[in-house]
């Protein structure tokens, strides 16, 4: 078994999920007392957040270089970044160290892809659906055609994610305004919906949701220990 390398803390939220994730797959795959082989590594938010706010990318960037350093100094055979926006920077990541980067993007697009689909909407925050990082890949290496909210919706997401999800606070009110954006993107053609923050399917059942929705967190999990084990 592999080592896994885990940079979190963007926010701790999704972390622990991630690590609920991963080794509850690795125990049902190799079953026993299995558990996974990781090495985490986690930042302040705060600082990621106020660097987000103000396009200091670069920051960020150097940021991710000295944990993903750490993690490959720990033993790490391969690394995965616990969220899906600061992806953005991931060049930096891969040209710290010289072990594989598993992108979540590219999990995300295998995903879509072994379903068939064609035409999927990305929910996250202003920042993943707005810039091309994300969509690039899906679009370039996945020929996928990828919808994002308008104006308003985005920053509506904007600031239930900042304001309440990365803050543990998961309600009703905020569950039911989601939904009313992806009936939106599902008038709009979406055959999918890519819950392109690793917080929303912590608010979102799929079950809630009429079409398939693409849960980025444990897609990318499931990815991390497919590669661990292989």
């Amino acid at each position: 078994m592999k080592t896994i390398g885990l940079i979190g803390g963007m926010s701790w939220e999704s972390s622990k999920i991630y690590y609920e994730h991963i080794n509850t797959m690795v125990k049902e795959k190799l079953g026993g007392s299995h558990s996974a082989k990781s090495v985490l590594t986690s930042v302040d938010f705060d600082e990621i957040k106020r660097n987000s706010f103000s396009g200091d990318w670069d920051k960020i960037g150097d940021l991710m270089a000295v944990q993903a350093g750490k993690l490959e100094k720990a033993g790490a055979d391969f690394i995965i970044l616990c969220t899906n926006l600061i992806h953005l920077v991931s060049d930096s990541i891969v040209n710290a160290v010289s072990i594989p980067f598993l992108h979540i993007g590219r999990a995300t697009g295998e995903a879509i892809q072994s379903k068939g689909l064609k035409k999927v909407a990305l929910l996250g925050t202003q920042f993943t659906m707005e810039k091309d990082f994300y969509t690039k890949i899906l679009e370039e290496e996945f020929g996928l055609e990828v919808l994002i909210p308008e104006l308003k919706d985005r920053e509506t997401l904007q600031s239930m994610i900042y304001d309440e999800l990365v803050q543990g606070v998961f309600t009703q009110e905020a569950k039911e305004k989601c939904l009313d954006i992806i009936k939106k993107m599902e008038a709009q053609g979406a055959e999918g919906i890519i819950l392109g923050c690793t917080e929303l399917p912590i608010l979102i059942p799929s079950d809630e949701v009429d079409v398939p929705t693409f849960d980025t967190t444990k897609i990318h999990a499931q990815k991390a220990v497919d590669f661990a084990l292989s």
